[in-house]
Order: C-alpha cells, then sequence, then structure tokens
C-alpha cells in the first residue's frame, strides 16, 4: 500500500474509538458509503474550518469575533484573507456566528437608503441557505428578525417581523453591504454601526434561560479536514438533529453509522483489517473524484462561462443532490441563492483555452449588453490554482458597476476589460484593467439581485478573447 494511503489512514485513526472490524459491511459497501460520506460531508466539513477560524480559535489570523457576538468588517476583501475560497470582494462583510441552542438570536437592521443594496444571509451547517433579510426579500425599511434553533417552536414574538428557523443547532449570518467607490467606506462604517444583534430574552427583556453546555472544538486546517473527513462530520453532526426536515437523512445516517460515523462519538479505524481500511480509503478517493467531477459539469457552457442557477440554496431547492452541494462549496462555499446572486465563472476563453496571466485578454460588453441587475454586477479576478484573491501593484481585485464613470468606453458605446498580468501601456487599457496572475486564471462575475433576463438565460455573457 503506498505511503500516502497509509497517512491517511494514520489520520482517521487520530479519533480513537469507532465501528468494531466483525460488525461492519462488506468491503464493497465500506467502499459505497465512505464514497458517499465524502461527498455529503465536504461542505460541512469546510464550512466547520471556517466557523472554526472565524469564531473559535482566539488569536489566530482569521478571528473575528465569538458565538453571538456580530462583528463588522469595514472593508472588502484582499489577498490577506485566505480561510474563504472565492471571496466576494464588491461588499464589506459582517457576520455573526449564532449558537441558538439556548435561545433564538435577533437580528435588528436600520432604515437603509433606497439605491444602496443590502442583504443578509443566514446559512446552517448544512451550509443551506435557510433565509434571507434584505433589499431583496424584505426591503430597505427598518425591522428585526429571530432566527431561531430546530428545537424551537411557539408565536412569533413580540417587535419581531419574522421568525427563521434554522435546521442546525449553529448558523452563520452574513451580511453584504453594498460599498458605492472607495469615498463611500465611511457610509458603509454608519450602516454597520446601526446593525444589532442580541438574544431574544435580551431584545424581550425577560431573564435569559440556562447557557447551553460548553462545547470541546477540534481544532482543524484544511489539511486536518482532508486526511479525517469522517472524525469531524461526526462531531458536527451531533449539532444537526436527523428530525423536521432533515428526517429524510434518516437512512443515510444509518449507513454512515454502520462504518463508525455516529453524531458526537469519535472515529477510527483501529482494529480494521487492511481490507477494510483500504476499501475506506479507496472510497475516499472515489468521493473526492466524484465532486471533481461535478465541479466541472456544474452549470450550463455560455461562451465557456459555466453558469448555474440552484447552485445554493434550501433543502428543497437541492432535492438531495448532495454531490451539487459539495461542488458548490468547492466553487465557492456560502455563495447566494441564484434570486439573490448569479455567478457565471470561467476558467477558459472563448476558444476553449485555459486561461493564463501570461496572455492578454480582453472581455467585452456590447452597449446594449451589460449583466442585467437590480442592484449591480462585478468580475473579479481569482489564483487558478487556490480561488483566492490576486496581489497586484493597483491594489486592484475586480471591476463592478460603480466603477462604470471611471472606465472608458469605446467608441460604439461598449465596453472591454482587459486582463492580463503585465501592466498595459495603452491607457484605455490601463483604466480598464483587471490584474491577473502570472499562473491560472479564475473569474467570477457577480450579478447582485438579477433581472429576469439574468435567470432566464436570455442575457448571455459575452466571451473572453485574446488581445491582438
Amino acid at each position: 500500500m503506498k505511503r500516502s494511503v497509509w497517512l491517511a489512514i494514520a489520520g482517521l485513526v487520530a479519533f480513537s474509538a469507532g465501528a468494531k472490524a466483525a460488525d461492519l459491511p462488506s468491503n464493497d459497501e465500506i467502499k459505497s458509503i465512505a464514497e458517499e460520506a465524502v461527498v455529503y460531508g465536504l461542505p460541512m466539513v469546510m464550512d466547520y474550518g471556517i466557523m472554526y477560524e472565524y469564531a473559535v480559535a482566539r488569536g489566530g489570523s482569521q478571528y473575528k469575533a465569538p458565538f453571538n457576538q456580530l462583528y463588522n468588517d469595514a472593508q472588502v476583501f484582499t489577498p490577506e484573507d485566505t480561510s474563504v475560497p472565492t471571496p466576494n470582494s464588491d461588499t464589506p462583510y459582517s457576520m455573526i456566528w449564532m449558537d441558538l441552542r439556548a435561545e433564538p438570536m435577533v437580528l435588528c437592521v436600520p432604515e437603509i437608503e433606497k439605491d444602496r443594496y443590502y442583504s443578509i444571509m443566514l446559512n446552517s451547517q448544512y451550509t443551506f441557505n435557510f433565509g434571507y433579510i434584505g433589499s431583496r426579500a424584505t426591503g430597505n425599511g427598518a425591522g428585526c428578525y429571530a432566527v431561531a434553533g430546530p428545537g424551537w417552536s411557539g408565536d412569533t414574538p413580540r417587535g419581531i417581523e419574522k421568525v427563521f428557523v434554522s435546521e442546525t443547532e449553529f448558523a452563520l449570518a452574513v451580511y453584504r453591504t453594498q460599498l458605492i467607490g472607495p469615498g463611500d467606506i465611511d457610509n458603509v462604517k454608519a450602516i454597520q454601526a446601526k446593525y444589532q444583534a442580541k438574544p431574544l430574552s435580551e431584545f424581550l427583556g425577560t431573564p435569559a434561560p440556562a447557557a447551553a453546555p460548553a462545547v470541546d472544538w477540534p481544532k482543524i486546517d484544511k489539511a486536518a479536514g482532508r486526511a479525517n473527513p469522517f472524525g469531524y462530520l461526526a462531531f458536527i453532526l451531533q449539532f444537526c438533529p436527523d428530525s423536521g426536515p432533515a428526517a429524510v437523512e434518516k437512512p443515510l445516517r444509518a449507513r454512515f453509522a454502520s462504518i463508525g460515523i455516529v453524531p458526537g462519538q469519535l472515529f477510527s479505524t483501529e482494529g480494521w483489517s487492511d481490507d477494510q481500511k483500504a476499501a475506506l480509503v479507496e472510497g475516499m478517493k472515489a468521493g473526492k473524484a466524484a465532486v471533481e467531477d461535478k465541479v466541472k459539469g456544474i452549470g450550463e457552457s455560455v461562451n465557456s462561462w459555466r453558469i448555474s442557477k440552484g447552485l445554493f440554496g434550501t433543502r428543497d431547492m437541492l432535492k438531495g443532490d448532495y454531490a451539487l452541494r459539495a461542488a458548490a462549496a468547492v466553487a465557492g462555499i456560502l455563495g447566494n441563492d441564484s434570486d439573490e446572486a448569479l455567478y457565471p465563472m470561467t476558467r477558459w476563453d472563448g476558444s476553449g483555452q485555459l486561461l493564463e496571466g501570461s496572455n492578454s485578454y480582453v472581455l467585452t460588453f456590447p452597449a446594449d449588453g451589460l449583466p442585467p441587475v437590480n442592484a449591480f454586477w462585478s468580475v473579479t479576478m481569482y489564483d487558478g490554482k487556490d480561488q483566492l484573491l490576486v496581489e497586484n501593484p493597483i491594489n486592484r481585485y475586480l471591476i463592478n458597476s460603480p466603477m462604470l464613470p471611471d472606465l472608458q468606453k469605446n467608441a460604439d458605446g461598449s465596453l472591454s476589460l482587459y486582463i492580463q498580468h503585465a501592466e498595459p501601456t495603452d491607457p484605455k487599457a490601463k483604466a480598464n484593467w483587471l490584474p491577473a496572475p502570472e499562473g491560472e486564471i479564475y473569474l467570477v462575475m457577480r450579478l447582485y439581485w438579477p433581472k429576469a433576463s439574468g435567470l432566464d438565460g436570455s442575457w448571455k455573457p459575452p466571451a473572453i478573447a485574446k488581445a491582438e
């Protein structure tokens, strides 16, 4: 057996408990279940990794704030932000990781001017988006909204516009507040200062319930998550009851349990035969390959852009397609529903060749063919290898519609964006330059609150062409 396989097994054994060898299903079943578990668990383990860095690992470079405390980031993401692949650099973020075990949390928003887009996306540990607050969903008026855990029931509390119920005991609220140019940052800060988050008891002025028990959070990084996905999945599932909408997962959970992936219990292959361990590792490899294949095929290919509607969303919308959920996480975890934002993405030019920063490219929107949005659009540059933002001499990571007054249009009214690593010498190209890495390129277009023509396919993103 190859050394890399033994290393993977060694990582699995780190969680020292699990199913006994004599009780395991056949080797073929072990392989099949392991493949299913990798596909199912990958986005949840990725989500836990982000939560750990943002809300648990105090003193870490990515730490934001403890649970149930709102964090405002009065800047857009830069190459220094490395926890989330394919980060949005359009909107300063606010966020709160919510522990909903003891009681609901209440999120209050101020009135926001009608011309400014904002949204609050509610995301469970399954990585399903289970609700929205904001310009599209609830309007720009002031209001307070409750977010409850899976065990909560009751009438809507006084002063609350709506109660959103998470399927999982921990949940994330991601705030996106539009930045209308660099000079607008103080206005964004003023809005962020008015966002409020507090426990329901504090909002109502009633006694607080007993605190939920402390959690011993296992440390995680990307390497650990890849080496021991089943150990982390078993840990996470204790906060994800298979009741309510998640009851459909009972048969799947039973299959996972047959190889030792049991909510809240440690996972191990200790005592397994070499053949059983090998079957597990083969299943892990097959699951990884299945996700990679799904990533390649997600969405519809339009002028070498991949456009997927329904890539992110609710459990009902994804209809049990766990491979799609995993592919969505790899493509850009914590993305919006299509109604909230549409994400054309590409690694290829119009001829199907991989984009490379050593080449020069042009992306031209016809005069009447800019992305159709109710809010705004952007085109963001990422390194093709890690899907992170790219350092460059002008600190420009994207071009978006608020920048249009500063961009130079062509004589016919069309708009050309110039994509390359080397700084252009032509004044127009320099003004419209989107700096690229030296190597592989990954581009993501974002249409915030897309119009019908963006969702029904009548608008098509133009192909990227090599510059002459």
